[in-house]
């Protein structure tokens, strides 16, 4: 395991805090949010080394930022192989209250390049409590679809009486659980909040959030 302690100046602050965090998170055994870390104080450490002009600390941090590298690599190894025999798990416990949980934060992660068709089952994925709901919704739906459509993104619906799972897949094997669905966010106190537009600053209802991944997932 890679240790945090650079001996370096002021200037790369960012970085050791961003590698320490690395390090504990490692110790802890959460290796993607460790590798989130590493990877991201090993961009910091790049950019003081090009502004480094004293030979000793050129190879200095060349050594540390080899040391992270290889520490990286290896986490990347073990997750990978996870993902390849199913067996990969992350959960997320969103608290009452909490905020910094838009669907960005959550799912960005796992939307890589690759991703080309995404499967979202949810049996209140727009639920509208009044008389007209039900109509409201169809027409709501078929406004996001014809908005999605003018950028190039095909959105189709199923309406199924007998859902009761919340799921979403993506086709490069990642499959993601929330407890209340895509409908975790409390209703915003008014349109100039915070958190109105913002989603990472709007406040959540508890839930949970399960992250697997399976090489063998079958469209639903």
């Amino acid at each position: 395991m890679a240790k945090s302690g650079l001996g370096l100046d002021a200037g790369s602050s960012a970085a050791v805090t961003v590698l320490k965090r690395a390090v504990e998170l490692d110790s802890e055994f959460r290796y993607q949010s460790a590798l989130v870390c590493y990877q991201e104080g090993i961009d910091l450490l790049l950019q003081v080394l090009k502004g480094t002009k004293d030979d000793t600390k050129k190879d200095n941090l060349r050594k540390k930022i080899s040391g992270y590298m290889d520490r990286a690599e290896n986490i990347k190894k073990y997750l990978d192989q996870e993902k390849e025999d199913g067996k990969y798990h992350k959960q997320i416990k969103i608290d009452e209250n909490a905020i910094g949980f838009s669907y960005e934060s959550l799912f960005q992660e796992y939307l890589s390049d690759t991703v080309t068709e995404v499967w979202i089952e949810d049996p209140y994925i727009r639920y509208i409590h009044q008389g007209d709901g039900k109509e409201r919704q169809i027409s709501g739906l078929k406004e996001i679809k014809e908005s999605l459509r003018s950028h190039g993104v095909l959105l189709e619906l199923e309406y199924s009486s007998s859902i009761h799972d919340r799921e979403i897949r993506f086709n490069n094997g990642w499959i993601i659980k929330i407890g209340r669905g895509l409908d975790y966010f409390k209703k915003p106190q008014n349109r100039f909040s915070l958190g109105y537009c913002d989603f990472d600053l709007r406040p959540c209802h508890e839930t949970t959030v399960d992250i697997f991944h399976n090489k063998h997932t079958k469209k639903i």
